[in-house]
């Protein structure tokens, strides 16, 4: 080895032991330099951390501009069926199931929707099961927040109605969060039958909202096993303009599998027989005249409906077709439920309503006004001539609640202890009524009679207690002696009758009420009700006494 080469050597060696009593020496060097020496050496070894291998991670065949950064690709799940587009035509039943199973059950399970409440966090919604079970900090039911099928159809009906600029409100509508469509599906979850009480016909937002929720049951009930061969939805419309309108809220469901046929005068009805017969729509929208024509020509089937929708029936009963929509229902066979549209408070339209929706109901509306709460509810104001004439008429009002009211229906008397009623009470308590006239009795046997009995209740309560009473429950409320104040009478007046469109509200006055006839009379034209001709006398010798 020559002499240069052997002083070389010599010189490195130094060098290294130097280093190493430099490492074995922790007080000349400090953590942030020691640090990054091991770090150094780690580089240059080939053996780094997790974070810098994602750093300096050198490319491969399979990845080479190192997009992954070292990592294995992600492997995805096979691709499921072909989604279906919009301009694929679904002539049949089975073909559009076939488009419901892939869409549903295919391309929606990946999908999350962000839903945002006016006034509250937003929420992901991926599941159902997920937001009752997984979001605990919600604590939400079931039937609170849409499913992810009522989310896509509301967002295939938004894109299209924004497309064809079919809103009235302009495009900073946004389906997912109306108002009026939560409450919807909330009161729709209830499976009871419905009546919107604001006193307007349906709007496109309302439309959007029932065709989704109704679309979301028909799929789950067709993912049961179940089949129909009847249209699952028939909405009635009074007009053919309001027809199309429907119609154009449905169409973007086609490319979701669900038909929608529209039949009114503007077509002739032979081309909507062979429209009928070449294809067999989940959803029908008609007008009351066509469809009676195209049913007495057995043309169409609606005898397995289960969900009948009528927009409009105050106009639809003003056109004279009130008889047309009772023989249409007579042809349905099975037990729709029903949800009614009536554009207007007015008391001649309450037979009609009451011949649509017989059970339980429930009331939808964002309008707190009296005319909205008090809907459906018929206030029969009579005037009398002495006490004796009272006590014969709260008879007569039993009398004729007991002979037709249904075996769910209640009546409440609410007196009141100023004014003598001893003859009126021994009356009720000889004809079997419930009789509370102390604030602890007058609770405890309000629920008594809610849960145990199961037939007509007729009870009793005074009016101080009328605040903790479940006046609710009651179809028919007798007023023997009017109230001190109209505000207690139109509290009465919107908190009676929640569940029924039977509500009956007696009131009777006397001279001494005269003070109360011209407000009353102002409510009773306010609800578009009828008013007596013995009122208004009453009103007027009452102003002419002042």
């Amino acid at each position: 080895m020559a002499k240069g080469d052997d002083a070389v050597r010599r010189k490195k060696n130094k060098a290294i032991c130097k280093k190493l009593r430099r490492k074995n020496d922790s007080s000349t060097v400090s953590a942030k330099a020691a640090a990054a020496i091991a770090a150094k050496k780690r580089r240059k070894a080939g053996k780094r951390r997790m974070c810098q291998g994602m750093c300096f991670s050198l490319p491969s065949p399979d990845d080479p501009f190192n997009d992954h950064h070292g990592k294995e690709k992600f492997k995805r799940k096979a691709p499921g069926k072909k989604k279906l587009t919009t301009k694929e035509k679904v002539p049949h039943r089975e073909e559009s199931a076939t488009k419901r199973e892939n869409t549903f059950g295919g391309n929606i399970s990946k999908k999350s929707i962000c839903l945002q409440v006016e006034n509250q966090p937003v929420i992901e919604v991926t599941d159902m099961a997920d937001c009752c079970g997984g979001v605990q900090q919600r604590k939400c039911e079931l039937s609170e927040l849409p499913s992810k099928f009522v989310f896509l159809c509301l967002s295939s009906i938004e894109n299209a109605l924004h497309h064809g600029d079919a809103y009235s409100d302009g495009e900073d509508n946004i389906l997912s969060v109306d108002t009026w469509g939560l409450e919807f599906l909330k009161c729709y979850s209830t499976g009871k039958d419905l009546i919107e009480t604001s006193g307007i016909s349906a709007t496109t937002e309302q439309v959007a909202w029932i065709v989704s929720g109704v679309a979301d049951t028909f799929v789950r009930k067709e993912k049961q096993g179940l089949s129909f061969a009847s249209p699952f939805l028939l909405f009635l419309v009074p007009s053919q303009e309001k027809a199309l309108q429907v119609r154009t809220v449905c169409k973007p469901l086609k490319s979701l599998g669900i038909h929608t046929v529209s039949i009114h005068s503007g077509a002739t009805l032979d081309h909507q027989i062979q429209g009928l017969k070449s294809c067999e729509p989940e959803f029908l929208v008609s007008t009351p005249e066509r469809l009676m024509e195209l049913l007495s020509l057995k043309a169409i089937d609606i005898s397995d409906v289960s969900i009948l929708v009528v927009d409009g029936l105050n106009t639809v009963c003003t056109a004279g077709f009130a008889d047309t929509i009772k023989s249409i229902k007579s042809f349905i066979s099975s037990d729709p439920r029903v949800l009614v549209f009536n554009d207007s408070f007015n008391h001649m339209s309450i037979p009609m309503v009451r011949h649509l929706l017989n059970g339980s109901i429930c009331r939808l509306s964002l309008s707190n006004t009296i005319t909205s709460l008090s809907s459906c509810i018929i206030q029969s104001v009579r005037v009398c001539t002495s006490d004796e004439d009272k006590l014969l008429r709260s008879t007569e009002a039993l009398d004729q609640f007991r002979s037709s009211c249904s075996h769910n229906s209640n009546m409440l008397y609410i007196l009141r202890k100023d004014i003598k009623c001893n003859k009126l009470v021994k009356t009720l308590k000889g004809r079997g009524c419930c009789i509370s006239l102390d604030s602890n009795t007058a609770s405890s046997n309000d629920r008594v009679d809610s849960n145990s009995r199961s037939g007509p209740v007729v009870s009793a309560i005074d009016l101080e207690h009328l605040s903790t009473a479940e006046i609710g429950r009651y179809d028919v409320v007798v007023l023997p002696s009017f109230v001190p104040s109209i505000d207690t009478y139109i509290h009465i007046l919107t908190k009676m009758a929640c569940e029924s469109v039977n509500g009956v509200l007696h009131s009777f006055l006397t001279a001494e009420d005269g003070e109360l006839a011209g407000q009353l009379i102002g409510i009773l034209e306010q609800c578009e009700q009828e008013v007596p001709e013995t009122l208004q006398d009453l009103h007027h010798k009452s102003e002419m006494k002042e």
